[in-house]
């Protein structure tokens, strides 16, 4: 029996709709970023992209338990001497729910090319409207 491997043209994807309506963020994130990989699928490569296309609706409405909402901080740096900014969850939640999921899938994935094509998949929206009604989204229930 002979092992099949998925080469760079023969991937078909498929697009997901996933409601971010109450679900909590790291478990939301880990599923996410396991379809993005393609790791539900068969014929799943580690060296390449079988992943499908996912459409995030309703990103304000995630949940962060404990206390992540008030003592998580998301730093990042201007590049100049003394510009590391700092940000509760709560503030980015109200200011950028889209990029609270964006950074949380993007630390799951692979640190490489790889994983740059593969975030590029990941479509977050704030509201329940989104641009892609015309790919026909499947709605799965992560």
């Amino acid at each position: 029996m002979k092992t099949s491997f998925a080469g760079k043209g023969e991937v078909e994807r498929k697009w997901y709709l996933v409601d971010a309506t109450d679900k909590v963020l790291g478990r939301l994130a880990s599923r996410i970023a396991a379809y993005l990989r393609g790791k539900h699928k068969p014929r799943f490569t580690p060296n390449v992209d079988t992943g499908d296309f996912i459409v995030v609706i309703n990103a304000e409405k995630v949940k962060l338990t404990g206390n992540k909402l008030n003592q998580k901080v998301y730093y990042h740096h201007t590049g100049y001497p003394g510009g590391l900014k700092a940000e509760t969850a709560k503030s980015r939640l109200q200011r950028r729910p889209e990029l609270v999921i964006t950074e949380a899938v993007r630390g799951m994935l692979p640190k490489n090319r790889l994983g740059r094509a593969m975030i590029k998949k990941l479509k977050v929206y704030r509201g329940s409207a989104h641009p892609h009604g015309a790919q026909k989204p499947e709605v799965i229930d992560l």
